[in-house]
């Protein structure tokens, strides 16, 4: 039989009851008799080991004080881990600083580490108690105050390592796609530099005619100047592709199925190699195509491994600008490099979900001059949001543009909106809609912190079913900044 889940049992005391109580607890032994009256309806609770008292995400938020025992306040995550947070004694305080917070539910999970008894009163006698009650107020203020510094330098420090571990995970993906491709085609370069070693020498064995060399350097300027072949239709390579296998098996070209891929995919076709037609007859034909296919299949492998490595090479300075845009002192942000370098890192989550990326940038918009650090910061927060609203296969769109004496940005998704009812909250510390483990609260709170304080701008936002916009304002030269040197962003 499994065992029985530890519940919690609660009454209301009495006056009487709680003079008594109160002497067990130096913040309310000082109350006098008549003074205990501004705590209301008082509710004694008995919490078992192993109980929980606040339920992460679903339970309404009481001021509590504890009695007797231990309770435990951990956040729960996403994937099913937990993050310590806090360990409430005998005699101390807890709930006061989601109160205060105006948080209605619990954003932690409490639970009680051994038998406890503690005192709870709901919303409406904490507030009355903080009006009528100067002596407890203060002592309710000086924890909240401490607690919520400790708590806010703790999950801002996770908040930055979450955003160290999101430009990581980006980076990572989007050097793993280029990376492979570049080994494989080095591979494969391998491979046709093989082939064409092999040729060469039996042409060295059979010494080539005048007519012969002409047309295998016509072939080689060919294939080393031509352009990259128009990108054509599957249907279309397909059928090129048996067009030219026929053609070449009417020749007598043996295995033309593997030499006509190749061939097709450089745009070539058969008109191209009628001179090695000519100068080639018979079974000599075979070798001088089999020269071509792996001569024009080394091209395309060098062409794809210069692609692969301008890709690392894009990487590189788009995670420089993502990283040293924050400097001391004045120094100039382009407002587009800032976002399109966050664009990159965060690439594969857009993929992931299939949403395409719709930009539309004013042209000849002006640098921002400014002492302000943390920009990048404001845009990943921002997008990651809208990533996650974003239904898959939907559109997030970026804009930018210019408002007087300010650029605006403007970040947009194609999901359900922000409900009325939790629209005023959004901005504030540690306020989630998202499920329990899955966010903080505080990338917005962040993003609004960035913006108001480190560049003297604005952030707001606007939504309704199927579109929501957080429209960033940023002044464009602030007064700090032009007493200073200014030094160019790299």
């Amino acid at each position: 039989m499994e065992p029985t889940k530890a519940e919690l049992t609660s009454r209301v005391l009495t006056g009487e009851e709680l003079s008594i109580l109160a002497r067990k607890v130096p913040m309310l032994a000082r109350l006098k008799p008549d003074e205990l009256e501004c705590l209301g309806r008082v509710e004694l609770v008995e919490a078992p080991a192993g109980s929980v008292i606040y339920k992460q995400g679903e339970t309404p938020v009481s001021f509590c004080i504890l009695l007797d025992g231990e309770v435990r306040a951990v956040r729960l995550e996403m994937r099913g881990g937990e993050t310590p947070l806090v360990t409430v004694h005998a005699g101390e305080i807890f709930g006061e600083s989601p109160l205060l917070l105006g948080v209605e539910k619990a954003g932690v999970q409490v639970s009680a580490a051994a038998n406890t008894t503690l005192l709870r009163i709901d919303t409406e006698g904490f507030w009355r108690l903080m009006a009528t009650c100067p002596t407890l107020r203060q002592a309710v203020l000086a924890k909240a105050a401490q607690r919520i510094h400790s708590f806010s330098t703790m999950t801002l420090h996770q908040e930055k390592l979450m955003s160290l571990g999101t430009l990581a995970a980006g980076l990572m993906h989007e050097l793993k796609n280029p990376g492979a491709a570049a080994k494989r085609s080095a591979a494969l370069l391998r491979e046709s530099l093989s082939r064409l070693q092999d040729t060469s020498i039996c042409f060295c064995r059979s010494p080539l005619t005048t007519e012969q060399t002409e047309c295998l350097l016509d072939m080689q300027r060919e294939v080393l100047g031509r352009d990259k072949a128009r990108p054509i239709s599957t249907l279309e390579e397909a059928d090129a592709e048996e067009e030219l296998a026929n053609w070449l098996e009417g020749i007598g070209v043996e295995n033309a199925w593997k030499l006509a891929p190749t061939l097709i995919a450089a745009g070539w076709r058969s008109g191209d190699i009628a001179c090695a037609q000519k100068a080639f007859p018979g079974e000599t034909l075979q070798l001088a195509l089999k020269w071509l296919e792996a001569l024009i299949s080394a091209t395309q492998q060098l062409t794809t491994i210069e692609e692969s490595l301008g890709r690392l090479n894009d990487l590189v300075i788009a995670v420089k600008k993502y990283a040293y845009e924050d400097k001391n002192g004045a120094h100039v942000i382009d407002v587009h490099e800032s976002i399109h370098s966050t664009l990159i890192i965060l690439g594969h989550k857009f993929r992931h979900k299939g949403l395409v990326i719709d930009k539309d940038f004013a042209g000849a918009l002006p640098q921002l001059r400014t002492r302000g650090t943390g920009l990048t910061q404001v845009w990943t927060n921002l997008l990651d949001n809208a990533i996650d609203a974003a239904p898959e296969g939907s559109r997030v769109q970026v804009r930018t543009w210019r408002e007087g004496q300010s650029i605006r940005v403007g970040i947009a998704d194609e999901g359900p909106g922000i409900p009325p009812e939790v629209r005023e909250h959004i901005f504030r510390p540690f306020f989630t809609t998202k499920p329990a483990g899955v966010g903080t609260g505080l990338g917005l709170g962040i993003a609004k912190r960035i913006v108001t304080q480190e560049f003297n701008g604005a952030i707001s936002f606007t939504s309704e079913p199927g579109r929501t916009e957080f429209v960033v304002a940023l002044p464009i030269e602030s007064s700090e900044s032009e007493a200073a040197p200014v030094n160019h962003t790299d």
